[in-house]
């Protein structure tokens, strides 16, 4: 069992800093070079990772890992969908899945609101983890922390401390909110949808700023908590 979940480790690690090579590997994980190696030559043989540029020292994932993760996304929209059209008619406002990649959250489904006042985000469009509600419902369940915390508005945390503390807060409550943090004009609050894992997505209900009361955030964050929990429930 520890042999599949080093392997797994292993992958994942080369998804996030490909092309890599073994001694960054064995650094970043903490694990032997041996062990790396081992995993390594399982994951190639398998088909999951080939050598980057024709190196045998660095290496990134396959096409193979991408039809997975794309087999899993479409599952994951067929059943937020139905989630995301109940929470677009209690709330009449956007609502976006997300799911987390890397240091960023991406834009896999988004159903608009019929308000002409409205914020549209392109689909694939990638969000920091530590600047939107989206991945800060996610960060909240992630055991690491992001790397560097770029300023996008006046009102983005940049400060790790303040960060660790709004991510407690996130915790308590259940869902997170983002208050112009990534743009001035957009507003929302978003709730992770957690698997055995960990969080495999993230659901938001997004306005434009000017919208959204504290009366409305307190009452939207319920709603999006809620709706986190029965997609969580459908998928697991």
């Amino acid at each position: 069992m520890q042999n599949v979940i080093n392997a797994l480790r292993v992958l994942e690690e080369v998804a996030d800093r490909q092309p890599i090579g073994v001694g960054e590997l064995a650094r970043g994980l903490g694990l032997p070079k041996s062990t790396v190696q081992r995993s390594l030559k399982t994951l190639h043989e398998a088909g999951w990772i080939r050598p980057a540029g024709g190196e045998v020292t660095r290496w990134q994932v396959t096409s193979k890992a991408l039809q997975v993760a794309r087999r899993t996304e479409l599952g994951l929209r067929d059943a937020a969908v139905p989630v995301m059209e109940e929470l677009r008619q209690r709330t009449g406002e956007t609502i976006h899945l997300m799911v987390p990649e890397g240091d960023a959250v991406v834009l896999i489904e988004r159903l608009e609101t019929d308000k002409p006042l409205r914020i549209v985000l392109p689909l694939g469009i990638r969000l920091p983890l530590h600047a939107s509600a989206n991945g800060k419902a996610v960060l909240a369940h992630l055991a690491r922390s992001p790397g560097e915390l770029p300023g996008y508005t006046d009102t983005t945390i940049t400060d790790p401390h303040v960060l660790r503390a709004e991510l407690d807060a996130v915790l308590a409550r259940g869902y997170a909110d983002n208050r112009g943090e990534w743009r001035s004009d957009i507003a929302a609050v978003a709730a992770a949808v957690l698997g055995p894992a960990g969080p495999v997505a993230s659901l938001s209900v997004s306005t434009p700023a000017s919208r959204m009361t504290e009366e409305l955030r307190a009452e939207y964050g319920k709603l999006v908590t809620q709706a986190a929990r029965t997609l969580a429930g459908i998928l697991h």
